[in-house]
């Protein structure tokens, strides 16, 4: 079967019983130095859905039913680039676009170590870290994120590190 991407194939492959008989993966989990400024940075600059479930965590939320449980703690450290948090748009221009503010607003929100948008990864995104020291990256998606790569299966050779790997919201 021949992939979205034209230069890899995919296989499907039958997959044994899980161990475990899981309902839905509800959540992840980042740190913060400070929830009220964290709060505030989630609301007015990410424009996510925040509420406070106890006096030392928040619930995160766009889009779905995933979430992210911000809490608080005294030893943050810096989050590897590997770990990045996805925020997605449609098109490069609102790549652009989501660039141009994050640099602008970088002193108000504590911002820092933004990249450049480029193509990497077989989408067009750009990093930065917020003033937690969590990373954050704005890429090109379709609706429902990556979950169009599911029905693609998985991927031979490169897969979606291919630079010639077609995939939508991305122009070469």
């Amino acid at each position: 079967m021949t992939s979205i991407g034209d230069t890899t194939t995919s296989i499907r492959r039958s997959k044994p019983a899980p161990a475990l008989k899981l309902n839905f993966l509800s959540h992840g989990t980042l740190e913060s130095r400070d929830l009220a400024y964290s709060r505030r940075f989630y609301e007015e600059f990410l424009g996510l859905e925040v509420v406070q479930t106890s006096p030392i965590s928040l619930l995160i939320r766009l889009g779905g039913p995933n979430t992210i449980a911000v809490v608080y703690s005294k030893n943050v450290e810096a989050m590897n680039l590997l770990n990045h948090n996805g925020l997605d748009v449609r098109t490069q221009e609102e790549v652009d676009e989501a660039h141009r503010i994050v640099c602008a607003q970088a002193e108000q929100w504590r911002l820092k170590k933004i990249t450049k948008p480029h193509l990497q990864h077989g989408t067009y995104s750009f990093f930065f870290w917020d003033g937690d020291d969590n990373c954050w990256e704005i890429l090109t998606n379709p609706e429902g994120g990556y979950s169009w790569l599911f029905d693609a299966g998985d991927q031979l050779g490169k897969g979606h590190l291919d630079r010639d790997f077609k995939r939508p919201g991305v122009v070469t």
